[in-house]
C-alpha cells in the first residue's frame, strides 16, 4: 500500500523533534555500514518529497480550517490506540495497555468515531508503544541504520515492527474492498501528517551542512531515549510491585 509508505516516511521525520530538543552526545544504537546506499536513497526521498509530499501538505494546510485539522488528526490518532494498547500489553505494561484500549473505546463512542479526543479530557493519556519497542523488549537487535525512500530512517528491527503495526491498523484492513475510500483516507492522513512538519523543513536544512547525518543522528538518539525511558518505566514498575 504505497500511500501508507508515504505516511511512514513523514511520520518518521517527527522523530527529528526529539533529536532537536537535545543534542546530547551519545553513541548510536546502530552503525551505518550502508551509508553510501542510504545517502543515495535520502536524495531520492527528498526529491519525491519536494515534488509530491510537500505540495500536497501545503495545499491541505491552506485549504483545511484549524478545527477540521484537529478532528482529522484525532480521527487517525484514535485508530492507532489499538496498536499502542496491544503493544503495551505485550511489553508487560498492564496499565498502559488498559489505557490505550480504553482510549479507543471512549473516543470511538463519546468522541464520535475519534473526531474528538474525549479520552484525554478524562485523563486517559495516549501512549507511544509500538511493535518495534515490543521487539526491543524481547531482545531483538536493532541492526544497521537504513534509509529507504518513502519509508524514511529506520533499522531492520523498526521496519519489522512497522510492518506488524500496519497489519493490525484497523482502518486499512476494513477499507481494502473500497479502493477509492481507502486512497482518499490515506491521502488525507498523509497530507495531515506532512503538514505538521512544514515548520521543520527549514530547520533540517539550516541545522547542519549535512542534513542526512543530522537526521540520522536525531533518529538514532531518539531511539536511545525511547529505550532508556522504557527501561526506567520497567524498573519503576518492578519496584512498585515489590513494595506491594
Amino acid at each position: 500500500m504505497k500511500s501508507v509508505h508515504f505516511l511512514c516516511a513523514i511520520a518518521s521525520l517527527t522523530l527529528l523533534t526529539g533529536g532537536c530538543a537535545s543534542q546530547a552526545q551519545r553513541a548510536p544504537i546502530a552503525a551505518d555500514p550502508f551509508e553510501g546506499f542510504n545517502r543515495a536513497m535520502f536524495s531520492v526521498h527528498r526529491e519525491v518529497d519536494s515534488v509530491v509530499m510537500k505540495p500536497l501538505a501545503k495545499g491541505y494546510d491552506r485549504a483545511a480550517p484549524l478545527p477540521a485539522k484537529a478532528s482529522i488528526g484525532n480521527f487517525f490518532d484514535n485508530l492507532r490506540d489499538l496498536g499502542r494498547g496491544g503493544n503495551a500489553l505485550l511489553q508487560g505494561k498492564g496499565e498502559a495497555g488498559a489505557t490505550g484500549l480504553a482510549r479507543l473505546l471512549v473516543n470511538s463512542t463519546l468522541g464520535i468515531f475519534g473526531l474528538f479526543d474525549v479520552a484525554s479530557e478524562m485523563g486517559l493519556e495516549a501512549g507511544n508503544e509500538s511493535f518495534a519497542q515490543t521487539l526491543t523488549q524481547w531482545g531483538a537487535p536493532s541492526g544497521p541504520y537504513l534509509f529507504l525512500p518513502l519509508l524514511g530512517p529506520s533499522t531492520p528491527r523498526d521496519l519489522a515492527g512497522w510492518a506488524v503495526d500496519q497489519g493490525v491498523y484497523p482502518l486499512w484492513r476494513h477499507v481494502d474492498d473500497h479502493p477509492a475510500l481507502r486512497n482518499s483516507l490515506a491521502a488525507t492522513n498523509l497530507a495531515h501528517q506532512r503538514a505538521l512538519l512544514l515548520p521543520l523543513d527549514r530547520m533540517l536544512d539550516e541545522a547542519s551542512l549535512d542534513p542526512y547525518a543530522y537526521l540520522r543522528d536525531a533518529y538514532l538518539q531518539r531511539r536511545i531515549a525511547v529505550e532508556e525511558e522504557d527501561a526506567y518505566t520497567d524498573t519503576r514498575e518492578a519496584g512498585n510491585a515489590d513494595v506491594h
